[in-house]
């Protein structure tokens, strides 16, 4: 439903709002756009990958697939999404019962009271019908309104799945980091442990001051400060992880193994041209909806001026004398022509203000659109800068981790002093979290770019409803 350009399509569908002969369902060609380049400028261009709707099955964690699966099954702001898609949809039905005529029936028993009253009891049964005929559209119009309202609903249906999706895997990312970096924190403390130990001995032993005490002391005591700050983090992760799968606090916090791996995401071939990721992303579409429905109420809005037909039918009956309702059968047909002649403007000032709505409308559609660009754009650089920053780390964690290891060796000898082995476990200390936490903006750019690329949500999971004409009986 992505088609001409966004200006023209506009512009021929307030026109055709205008002359009554708008069709919600002319196609768009976000190729011939002149705001959606043919390349991208940072990726080399490939085809889509069916996986991207449950791209997070890529990261190859069994907890961030299991996170993802119980969001989209169980968080209540897409529970709150769907009602409104349910909402969306008796509205369209609502509309499209006004193609159908309206029937009332009603019913009354009469017997008089009083010394020469009668002792008959009369009995009556009267119906009224109502029809009217479409001839100028604006059944049609809402209709139509409602129907890409519908499709609107579920569009954001679709682009709230892969936000709240994409949250909660990075998340659940956030969190394996803080628990590796928890483990770091423990394990470099129990080496602290040791050098402050040998600090210990080399002082009984004359080798030392006690300055090399005293600085192994403030070191371990530094380390063990991050601990609880640490563990406050990683159980407000934990809890924002349970709001999100639609579960009280607890359980996640302890499936976060804090021996488990930060996922690695996948290296991709490529992905598709701009005008197909645009077509793939439900934010874009559901701007799209927007943009005609609002062009189907400024139809709606000038039917108004046009003349309403409306068919009037009743039936009555009665008992003459006896105790059969149907003694007397009466009714009648009648046709209406109602045309507004004036309402001191009041119609046409709803015309120009639907007219504005539908111009915000593409607005926010073009808009929408070149954020989408930029989300792309930005991810891709993200995404290569966080690869190699993990590829730098590394030979800075190896080095570090060698430097370390000859410092010890020294300073046990008596080699070099204490503030070269303290220099030394910092540094291994800062390279070992600053790893972690490349290796978390690694996955997490990964996220954002299949996010950007439209996946996290599946269109097939969102009730298209096909537009209809504006004009016609219902199907």
């Amino acid at each position: 439903m992505i088609g001409k350009g966004p200006s023209a399509c506009a512009l021929a569908l307030v026109l055709g709002a205008l002359t009554g002969c708008v069709s919600v369902a002319e196609p768009q060609n976000l190729e011939a756009s002149p705001l959606v380049p043919a390349q991208w400028s940072g990726a080399q261009t490939g085809t889509f990958d069916p996986a991207i709707a449950s791209y997070w099955t890529q990261l190859g964690d069994p907890l961030v697939s299991e996170y993802a699966q119980r969001a989209i099954a169980n968080n209540r702001d897409l529970a709150a999404a769907a009602a409104r898609v349910a909402q969306a949809r008796a509205g369209v039905d609502a509309a499209r019962a006004g193609y159908l005529p309206q029937v009332n029936a009603d019913g009354s028993v009469q017997r008089d009271v009083g010394d020469f009253a009668s002792d008959d009891v009369r009995f009556s049964i009267d119906g009224t019908a109502r029809w009217e005929i479409d001839l100028f559209g604006r059944i049609g119009y809402d209709v139509a309104a409602n129907r890409q309202q519908l499709s609107a609903a579920g569009f954001a249906l679709g682009d709230l799945q892969r936000l709240i999706v994409g949250q909660v895997v990075q998340t659940t990312v956030s969190a394996r980091a803080l628990a590796v970096q928890l483990r770091i924190a423990r394990e470099t403390l129990a080496v602290q442990d040791d050098n402050l130990q040998i600090a210990g001995w080399r002082l009984q032993a004359g080798l030392t001051s006690s300055l090399d005490v005293e600085q192994a002391r403030a070191q371990r005591a530094q380390t063990a400060a991050t601990i609880p700050a640490l563990e406050r983090d990683l159980a407000a992760s934990a809890n924002t992880i349970s709001t999100l799968i639609g579960e009280a606090p607890g359980p996640v916090r302890t499936a976060l193994d804090e021996s488990a791996a930060i996922p690695v995401p996948p290296s991709g071939p490529g992905y598709p041209s701009p005008a197909e990721v645009l077509r793939n992303r439900p934010d874009v579409r559901r701007a799209e909806a927007n943009v005609l429905v609002d062009g189907a109420r400024v139809g709606l809005a000038r039917a108004q001026l046009l003349p309403l037909v409306q068919l009037t039918g009743t039936l009555g009956t009665g008992a003459g004398g006896g105790v059969n309702p149907f003694d007397i059968i009466s009714g009648g047909i009648i046709g209406s022509l109602r045309q507004l002649i004036f309402d001191g403007g009041r119609t046409r000032a709803q015309i120009r203000g639907a007219e504005a709505q539908a111009e915000a409308s593409l607005a926010n559609w073009e808009q929408t659109i070149l954020l989408a660009l930029e989300d792309v754009e930005t991810a891709t650089v993200a995404l290569d800068a966080a690869r190699r920053r993990v590829e730098l780390f590394a030979q800075a964690q190896e080095a570090s981790e060698n430097a370390a290891i000859l410092a010890r060796s020294q300073y046990q000898a008596g080699l070099i002093d204490f503030q070269t082995l303290l220099v030394a476990e910092n540094t291994l200390l800062v390279t070992r979290n600053a790893q972690a936490a490349s290796e978390a903006e690694r996955a997490n750019a990964f996220v954002r770019l299949t996010q950007a690329l439209g996946g996290g949500w599946q269109a097939d999971a969102v009730e298209a409803v096909p537009s209809a004409p504006l004009r016609g009986s219902p199907e």
